[in-house]
């Protein structure tokens, strides 16, 4: 017989009480006070976690945490709990450098900078995508890289170096070159 997945309320507990559990591990193995983040759950979107690095808050993806409880309490949590230690010990550190490396190991668990969570579920909006060209090829960057490029950014292709060029939409793309 299954049984059934746990409650979201039942869920954010076991969620809570990870990172309590961790931050008093990082505190016995670092010799060093750690804050005690609020913990929510209000994050959407391809998100899993996200810490504020100064330890104030804790911000976890509901719906992922419900559609695999296990891998985000021992993925996620850790990995979040993480940013905080580093906060502490090492402000000025790279989000996921040597450091926060060094923590996630501390913590027995394997550094990863992403999740591999189906994130379909999770997704609240689609961005819109525009058409750019470089040299090589044509690529689709979102309203958000976009709206960056309006602003005086200039993205380049990884393959060719070239700078992206928009795509006018209803021009033919091989005119653009």
């Amino acid at each position: 017989m299954t049984h059934p997945e746990p409650v979201a309320s039942q869920l954010h507990d076991r969620v809570r009480e990870r990172c309590r559990a961790l931050l008093e591990r990082l505190e016995l193995e670092l010799g060093r006070a750690m804050p005690r983040p609020e913990v929510r759950f209000d994050l959407r979107g391809r998100a899993a976690g996200q810490a504020a690095l100064d330890g104030t808050f804790l911000r976890f993806n509901a719906v992922l945490l419900q559609d695999q409880p296990q891998a985000f309490l021992e993925e996620v949590v850790p990995h979040e709990i993480a940013h905080v230690a580093v906060g502490v010990i090492a402000p000025r550190a790279r989000p996921h450098g040597r450091e926060w490396r060094a923590v996630m190991r501390l913590l027995g668990v394997e550094p990863r900078r992403c999740h591999d969570f189906d994130t379909r579920r999770s997704e609240t909006r689609r961005l819109r995508r525009f058409e750019y060209r470089c040299d090589c090829d044509t690529h689709a960057l979102t309203s958000i890289r976009h709206n960056r490029v309006l602003a005086g950014t200039v993205y380049r292709c990884r393959r060719c170096g070239a700078p992206l060029r928009r795509i006018e939409p209803g021009r033919d793309q091989r005119s653009t070159r």
